[in-house]
């Protein structure tokens, strides 16, 4: 055993975090700590580091081990360089040996100049720094807080394989659902201050959490069928006279004295938006270099109403840059964008709005609009924050107060509470726990207006998006239709070398009648209603993934399922495009 926790208590405040908790960590364990925001999983980090003290219980490290953590918001060094930085605290024979290795992490998470300062850094950039020092230190337990935020996907299949190959244990806050698909091998969720274990990766402990919630409802309600019995005879007036009635007495106090389950709290989304005109947004030629690079270079685009578009792209390229043009914040050098008289732009930033910590959580939805019209009525500001998980105790309190992903999520509500009728969304998966995630993807699919989004969040591209835009950072950007996994593929074969076959030699041509042969000609009448039913298949198998909420297994089926439509159909599409040809050529050669 590499660490042990016990009858852990952590106070924040007057509310408990975790109340009376135990956890254990083995060598080989690879576990992710999951919960919705608040309800402490950093905090609880903090404490197996050693960071933080608990208020009570008893916390074990092996002596003869030594742990590596990375904190959520990593505290650096302003004023020494970036390799520096990674050795700060170590040995110099520990520097000459491992600078190689650490030059090669950075490398992998995108930071090239190892001479910069700290303090230059970007909010992501130090983040990944503070990653690559985490894993080069020696280590038996890895502790990370959300190591994959300002991660993009070559930087994040870098690191789960780094994991994977970890020999020692893990423990880590995520909300990448693909990560925590790949890499762990135990799931533990923090909820009402209590740890529930399970040793399953993210699609097990699905299945097993809804086990365990169906055990519990069946539990309390024939609970509750005792009760009502046992409260008839309670109440037809029966004496505790005997031993008998004395202790069914008891038994009846004892069930009523009985904790229900408790559930956490969700997020309540309604769609809440203005009237769409006909015209939206129009690109036309739009390009913007900095200093002598081009970022975005001829780039036109007239936006649908029913676009769902997610922004793919090396960190740097220029995805937010495209956002920030598309918004009408940032002119382009040249081209134009024109948006429409009735647009109404709901922009979520990486770095979110400026909050004033010490304005009341109240008071900043209030200055944005007291009250907002969605499918479901009207909301004030009150009633939409309570749907957001902040109830009255917390909506006065300071925002200084509130947890990281808590602010993230009250950024979010100010966003939709402008009510917009187009999106933009930059990173909105970050510091977002995995059920709000959910319950965010399933009102995404029913917003009524286009939806641009910038993320490295797999699963959120997979289940949201309808095209990729793939920004290559060299001032192309590339179009391609269907979700991440679709332009995953599609990446794949275009960068795979082309098998050439061997030229056969060149025969003789000979004069030759054109015909179909029974099998083609018999192909050739049907195969036009052949490729309406694969559209329709595929249109079944879409429709069925946008009501499989969180049932990662579910919609991983109907992925493969699609992409398997997808490949008959373009096979299908050629086969009928070969045979139409022969077709035209078969009636010119007649006339």
């Amino acid at each position: 055993m590499l660490l042990s926790v016990e009858h852990l208590c952590i106070d924040f405040g007057m509310r408990r975090l975790l109340d009376d908790v135990n956890f254990y960590l083995d060598n080989g364990d690879k576990t992710g700590i999951i919960g919705i925001n608040g309800t402490g999983k950093s905090t609880f980090l903090k404490v197996l580091a050693g960071v933080l003290e608990s208020d009570a219980g008893t916390v074990f490290r092996n002596p003869n081990i030594q742990v590596s953590y990375l904190s959520q918001n990593p505290v650096m060094q302003d004023d020494v360089t970036v390799l520096d930085q990674i050795f700060l605290h170590m040995p110099s024979d520990f520097r000459e040996i491992n600078e190689y290795e650490a030059k090669t992490s950075l490398n992998k998470l995108g930071i090239a100049n190892f001479s910069q300062l700290v303090g230059t850094l970007s909010g992501g950039q130090r983040k990944r720094v503070a990653l690559a020092a985490a894993l080069i230190h020696p280590a038996n337990v890895l502790i990370l807080d959300e190591p994959t935020n300002h991660l993009d996907a070559e930087m994040t299949a870098w690191l789960e394989d780094w994991l994977r190959r970890f020999k020692g244990g893990l423990v880590m806050v995520t909300h990448d659902r693909y990560f925590l698909e790949r890499v762990v091998n135990h799931i533990t969720e923090l909820s009402q201050g209590k740890l529930y274990h399970y040793e399953a990766n993210y699609s097990k402990y699905l299945e097993q959490k809804a086990q365990r919630q169906e055990i519990a409802e069946a539990s309390e309600r024939k609970r509750q069928s005792i009760l009502r019995v046992e409260r008839e005879w309670i109440m037809r007036g029966c004496k505790a006279r005997t031993t008998k009635s004395k202790d069914r007495i008891q038994r009846y106090e004892d069930l009523l004295n009985q904790d229900a389950p408790e559930y956490d709290d969700t997020v309540q989304l309604a769609a809440a938006s203005s009237r769409l005109g006909k015209k939206i947004v129009e690109l036309n030629e739009i390009s913007i270099s900095f200093d002598g690079r081009p970022i975005i270079k001829d780039f036109s685009y007239v936006f649908l109403r029913n676009d769902r578009i997610g922004i793919v792209g090396h960190n740097g390229a220029g995805k937010s840059t495209l956002l920030n043009m598309i918004s009408g914040f940032l002119p382009p050098d040249s081209g134009s964008v024109e948006i429409g008289s009735t647009v109404k732009i709901g922009y979520f930033t990486q770095e979110g709005r400026n909050l004033d910590l010490n304005q009341r959580v109240y008071d900043f939805i209030h200055d944005i609009s007291d009250e907002v019209r969605t499918n479901e009525g009207t909301f004030t500001a009150k009633q939409m924050m309570e749907r957001f998980m902040f109830p009255k105790e917390m909506q006065s309190v300071p925002i200084g107060k509130l947890s990281g992903g808590e602010r993230r999520r009250l950024y979010l509500l100010s966003v939709l509470m402008e009510a917009p009728n187009l999106l933009l969304l930059d990173e909105p998966t970050n510091d977002l726990d995995i059920m709000t995630l959910s319950i965010l993807e399933d009102y995404l699919q029913g917003f009524p207006g286009p939806i641009l989004t910038v993320s490295h969040d797999r699963f959120f591209l997979d289940k949201l998006a309808e095209s990729i835009w793939e920004v290559r950072g060299d001032g192309e950007v590339l179009r391609y239709t269907g979700n991440w996994s679709d332009w995953k593929m599609k990446r794949q074969e275009a960068t795979s070398p082309v098998k050439t076959e061997k030229q056969k030699p060149a025969e003789r041509q000979r004069t030759q009648t054109l015909k179909f042969s029974y099998k083609e000609q018999r192909e050739f009448d049907t195969i036009d209603q052949d490729l309406a039913d694969l559209e329709e298949q595929i249109s079944v198998c879409v429709s069925e993934q946008n009501l499989c909420g969180s049932d990662y297994v579910k919609l991983q089926e109907l992925q493969e399922k699609q992409a398997e439509l997808e490949k008959m159909l373009d096979e299908k599409t050629e086969r009928w495009m070969y045979l139409t040809d022969l077709k035209e050529r078969i009636d010119a050669q007649k006339k």
